[in-house]
């Protein structure tokens, strides 16, 4: 496949079938190994496991990840899986990365999630010696999400094609901000003002609501993780005071934190923590342990809102 945008390259494959899922993948990771180029490959497993069918001996040099497990929820698949891997690599040397974030059945709230992952690889890798090579299935994946990958990904490989072409919807600040989308109050929800004396108080709330929701030990410390990161976030940067939220849905809980401020850095917890770095890394860890988290942010304040598996 030719490179349309150098040095960042980040098309979107769009496959109808198992053979043109093959014939778009497996020659992007046969010239990486050809070039003797890092590569990774973090798809569904049911098509991590064609690809590694596919590849034969080859499979045993490329990192392979099950996308439905690493990237369950689209917000740390920047810092966890593509950036993870392509720090990870010597300089001076081209990193390729077969990533499939969108996959049929995605739940709506995970779909708006991924899109605003797409977009947002852009600017995270910007400048960089990177290949990611993004699959949709064009099969099942209706209009709309097709669509959006048309404006998320500068380049597009059409379904039964291995030429890329620039893509003419390209626009993903637009479609960023489309998916920037309000987050309705739940009704009946643990509901606990703080500010930061009580940041303590709102912490053991939201933990004592997750048991008796049925969270066991270690959801129960993930829960207090999460409403801890939030709540500091928000004493710190959303103007000293919010709302934390707990319930259940849907067999998951549910932890919110509200404030007055706006958030600005569409990446800000999306970036691998540096090793010397003090602070900064709140939403970052919420992204690393939740199953989904999404964000909205304006003039009038911000909602952060993080599923755990119950």
């Amino acid at each position: 496949m030719t490179a349309a945008v150098e040095p960042f390259v980040h098309p979107a494959l769009f496959y109808r079938d198992a053979r043109e899922y093959l014939a778009g993948t497996v020659p992007f990771v046969r010239a990486a190994l050809a070039a003797g180029e890092p590569v990774a490959v973090a798809v569904p497993a049911e098509n991590l496991r064609l690809i590694e069918a596919e590849l034969g001996a080859d499979a045993g040099r490329v990192r392979l990840l099950d996308m439905r497990e690493a990237g369950r929820n689209p917000g740390r698949i920047i810092p966890g899986v593509l950036r993870a891997f392509a720090d990870a690599q010597p300089p001076g040397r081209r990193v390729r990365i077969v990533g499939e974030p969108v996959w049929y059945g995605r739940t709506p709230a995970e779909y708006a999630a991924c899109v605003q992952h797409e977009a947002l690889i852009n600017a995270a890798f910007r400048g960089r010696e990177v290949s990611v090579l993004c699959p949709y299935d064009a099969g099942r994946l209706d209009e709309r999400a097709l669509a959006d990958a048309h404006a998320t990904h500068p380049v597009v490989v059409p379904a039964g094609s291995t030429e890329a072409r620039v893509s003419a919807g390209y626009a993903p600040e637009r479609v960023h901000a489309r998916y920037n989308e309000p987050l309705p109050r739940v009704p009946g929800a643990l509901s606990v003002p703080f500010t930061a004396p009580t940041l303590s108080r709102a912490r053991h709330a939201a933990s004592a609501e997750g048991a008796r929701l049925g969270l066991d030990r270690r959801r129960l410390e993930d829960l207090a993780l999460v409403a801890a990161e939030l709540t500091t976030n928000s004493v710190v940067h959303g103007g000293g005071s919010g709302e934390l939220r707990v319930w259940a849905e849907d067999g998951r809980v549910l932890c919110e934190v509200r404030d007055g401020g706006r958030m600005d850095d569409p990446l800000a917890g999306r970036r691998p923590a540096a090793r010397d770095q003090r602070g900064g890394r709140g939403l970052l860890m919420v992204n690393l342990i939740a199953d989904l988290v999404r964000v909205h942010t304006g003039p009038h304040g911000t909602t952060i809102r993080a599923w755990l598996p119950r």
